[in-house]
């Protein structure tokens, strides 16, 4: 295998991803026509608690084992590489164990706490089922993950981003082929073709891991084989193991900080809606459109913010090794900037097309598309939020960004259900409470992430603010001139087809309403600089 230069194996990572997440957009049409809403809840309720345990697993290690073996690799130091990978593998293989056997043993009292004693929707039985077959893939997922930390390494990317690539094709198809036969041909329960569908991860991550396996194995110029030297006495295996653990800590500890948020809706929104009068048909629609059918739309969106995050990083790492203020402050504000100036009219384009939007992915229904409405505008605190923990863990300042997702994670568990009481009190739909504490959590987050780099670095936000109030001015002028439209042509239809169209042309009008605007008041200049634009309008213009 060959190593792959940074541009390239950027640009293969990012191809990976891009293909990964269009399928995981695509497959929820026909999955979410087989299974409907209550099968969707049941699916979040698994897949909500295999994330909490796969992050316990994994998170961190990878990464971990990609920079150890990475350094040990540049010194030449060969040998201590392939015992990292070893005792990398034996940590996963603890931790896979422990957690498990805690999932499997403890389903049925896991499954009680989410569900309770509600009944009308999926019962206790039906949790326990899912969750079990869902925790055979934590034996399968960590061994693939720290696999691919062990070739990233060694700087081989595309390795890598194929196994991403299969490990999602053949979940799908498992997903798919599965969930189908099982409801359609063979005409078994609802919970058993869920259960199907959750087994897909289990065989994405064989398959994936069998790949990755062979292609190590089969690989040469990696110096497996390699004799140990002197230098490399030194060097025992706690000492490895310390700096895994090292490395690996604060991802963990951010990642389940980050997982265990999402699991408070799921243990609390069903429960306090039901409490409130709401059927539980409608509690657990509620629960699988905020962490299943609305967050794969999401993905949108925070695609724009991962990509912006991935290349953000390195640039600060380097400039704040060598303490360039200067350098980290523009390029803080230069990520805010592209941030605002491409998710905020996307989620509020997507929020003013929700009804469309969800016809054409799941079918027409008003409850569902008014929720996802408010729920994709919470995409843009949220991607704010994620720029700013990871800047500040860039700069070395985990303790910031734990401290923030700690409190937000409190405040979460303290006011998701009075805040859904307080919605009902004041005549607002109850399931709306829980979207709404999202946002005012991430805005607060946000402004403390913010507070703390500025004591660390004295930057001004006077940029990325006035970039902020134009580009919702932009926006502005491109909601009112699509409401207008509006006025001609009907908002949505209950056909997909003209859905499809009704997105197609409020699309196209929308962006170049918006781009338009954007261009004539400057606020593209400030981001990527007069001349950049200037050169492609004129390029734009011959043609």
């Amino acid at each position: 295998m060959k190593k792959t230069g940074f541009l390239a194996g950027a640009a293969i990572s990012t191809i990976g991803i891009v293909i990964c997440k269009v399928i995981g957009l695509v497959y929820v049409i026909p999955f979410y026509a087989i299974i409907g809403t209550q099968g969707g809840a049941l699916y979040s309720y698994a897949y909500s608690i295999y994330n909490v345990f796969l992050n316990l697993a994994t998170s961190g290690i990878p990464v971990a084992m990609s920079k150890v073996i990475s350094e040990y690799n540049e010194m030449k130091y060969y040998n201590t590489k392939e015992r990292t990978f070893k005792v990398g593998l034996r940590i996963i293989s603890i931790l896979c164990l422990i957690s498990f056997f805690v999932l499997f043993i403890f389903a049925p009292q896991i499954a009680y706490m989410i569900i309770g004693g509600v009944k009308g929707g999926n019962t206790v039985g039906d949790v326990t089922m899912v969750i079990r077959i869902i925790s055979t893939a934590i034996l399968v997922v960590p061994f693939l993950s720290v696999s691919k930390g062990y070739l990233q390494g060694h700087k081989i990317m595309t390795v890598s981003s194929v196994a991403d690539i299969l490990e999602q094709v053949f979940r799908v198809l498992v997903i798919l082929v599965g969930s189908f036969l099982t409801l359609k041909v063979f005409h078994l329960s609802l919970n058993t073709a869920v259960g199907v569908a959750v087994f897909g991860a289990t065989v994405g991550a064989l398959f994936a891991y069998f790949y990755v396996f062979i292609k190590i194995k089969n690989s040469k110029g990696l110096h497996r084989d390699a004799k140990i030297t002197p230098a490399e006495t030194k060097i025992t295996n706690k000492v490895l193991i310390k700096k895994i653990v090292f490395y690996a800590l604060p991802f963990v500890v951010i990642s389940l900080l980050q997982s265990i948020y999402v699991l408070v809706d799921v243990f609390t929104v069903v429960k306090g809606l039901v409490g409130l009068g709401y059927t539980t048909s409608i509690s657990e629609n509620v629960v699988s459109v905020i962490e299943t059918w609305g967050s794969k739309l999401n993905m949108i969106v925070m695609s724009i913010s991962t990509g912006i995050i991935t290349s953000l990083i390195p640039t600060i790492a380097s400039a704040y090794a060598i303490r360039n203020l200067k350098e980290v402050n523009g390029k803080i504000n230069q990520a805010l900037q592209s941030l605002f100036l491409v998710v905020i009219p996307l989620s509020v384009g997507l929020s003013f097309m929700s009804g469309a939007v969800w016809t054409v992915f799941y079918g027409y229904d008003e409850l569902n598309s008014s929720i996802f409405s408010l729920l994709i505008l919470s995409q843009i605190p949220l991607s704010i939020c994620s720029v700013m923990v990871n800047a500040n863990q860039t700069m070395n300042n985990t303790k910031a960004s734990i401290t923030a997702l700690g409190l937000s994670l409190v405040f979460k568990i303290v006011l998701n259900v009075p805040m859904m009481y307080l919605f009902n009190f004041i005549g607002i739909d109850a399931y709306y409470a829980t979207i709404s504490l999202n946002m005012i959590i991430d805005i607060t987050a946000s402004i403390y992430l913010m507070m703390r780099i500025k004591k660390e670095t004295g930057i001004s936000y006077f940029m990325a603010a006035r970039t902020f109030i134009k580009t919702i001015l932009c926006t502005s002028i491109m909601v009112i001139s699509l409401s207008i439209l509006n006025l001609f042509i009907p908002k949505y239809s209950v056909s997909r087809f003209v859905s499809i169209l009704y997105l197609m042309v409020y699309g196209i009008i929308g962006i170049v309403i918006y781009f338009y605007v954007a261009y004539k008041s400057k606020t593209i200049h400030e981001i990527l600089g007069k001349n950049t634009v200037e050169n492609f309008m004129s390029k734009f213009r011959k043609k």
